[in-house]
């Protein structure tokens, strides 16, 4: 009888350390699909769609390339070319592949009895998962040491309530900044810094001015559900991307309503040129009153109203002597 109660108690015990395994396994099998669908990452940034856009002081963490494009990608052989040099994350690369397999090996030999990944019975199953768990903590703290990513260049930036009119001036860095208090965006110099690529470009105020107006215009014109205003201020591609939202959202009921947009902080990440368009990727940090509201009684369904802060990479493009429109967005 109690050797009956022991291999009961034994069984119960290894029915929750399988499904403990399986919980486990689930999780890492599922890093790369939530690593993938990050929202508010869409549209087009010419030839440097599918790169990471630089570090700035307004979006320091590095940023992932744009997920949803109309671009075409890159070849094979050029998405090789551009991934040299560049360290796969741990759960991307060899040490994705190990832990997966000691978790399916683990679990193939639960299944038949013999003990997790070899070792006999429980003990075992406890003690690699033990040594599972120190070698992940190792392997993060080794990456994360590795990839800590650099001080951006650039004068410090304060928060700002727009961009200022004040001329621009050379800041102590080398930069261009607006305002003689240094607030606004820090634009990239011309042969300071990193080596910068030949087609780089220089904005002026007008330009930075024209970016903050953007903002706030785009936002009005979504919230309204305004097709007209969107198609002039933003890319087809952009507006096939709103459009496909704003009728979700009324396929639901719903309606998005954005207001109380302001400009916190912001900068300038890279500014080109290809052939005939000019592009600008900006860094922006702003508070927005964001929540959707049904759309017969505009009672709040779902949001806080009072405004929260997001950071976010606006791309723009202009064709020569045109006039900029929003063609990417990307959460930061």
């Amino acid at each position: 009888m109690e050797d009956t109660d022991s291999m009961l108690r034994f069984g119960r015990f290894r029915f929750v350390a399988l499904l403990s395994a399986l919980f486990v396994g689930l999780t890492l099998a599922s890093v790369d699909f939530a690593e993938a669908r990050r929202g508010g990452s869409f549209g087009s940034r010419g030839t440097r769609t599918f790169q990471a856009p630089p570090s700035t002081r307004t979006a320091p963490s590095q940023v992932a390339p744009v997920e949803r494009s109309m671009t075409p990608a890159p070849s094979p052989s050029a998405a090789s070319r551009q991934t040299v040099g560049q360290r796969p994350g741990f759960f991307n690369g060899l040490g994705g592949s190990l832990m997966r397999g000691l978790l399916i090996g683990g679990l193939i030999g639960m299944l038949l009895g013999s003990g997790f990944g070899g070792l006999a019975g429980a003990l075992g199953f406890l003690v690699q998962i033990a040594l599972i768990g120190l070698l992940v903590w190792l392997a993060m703290a080794f990456f994360r040491s590795r990839n800590a990513p650099a001080t951006a260049g650039g004068a410090p930036l304060g928060n700002i309530g727009g961009f200022g009119r004040d001329p621009l001036q050379r800041d102590q860095a080398g930069g261009l900044s607006s305002g003689a208090s240094g607030r606004g965006f820090t634009i990239p110099t011309i042969g300071g810094g990193n080596p910068a690529p030949s087609k780089d470009i220089e904005l002026d105020q007008a330009d930075l001015d024209t970016f903050e107006r953007r903002l706030a215009e785009v936002q009005e014109a979504f919230s309204r559900e305004d097709h007209a205003a969107l198609r002039r201020l933003c890319t087809p591609e952009i507006v096939s991307f709103f459009s496909e939202e704003l009728a979700e959202n009324a396929k639901r009921g719903e309606r998005n309503d954005v207001s109380d947009v302001h400009l916190l902080q912001a900068d300038i990440a890279e500014a080109w040129s290809e052939g005939d368009e000019d592009y600008a990727t900006a860094a922006f940090r702003y508070e927005a009153t964001d929540v959707m509201r049904d759309r017969a009684t505009g009672a709040l369904v779902a949001g806080v109203e009072h405004p929260t802060e997001v950071v976010e990479l606006w791309t723009f493009v202009r064709p020569k002597g045109g006039d900029w429109k929003l063609s990417a967005i990307q959460e930061a």
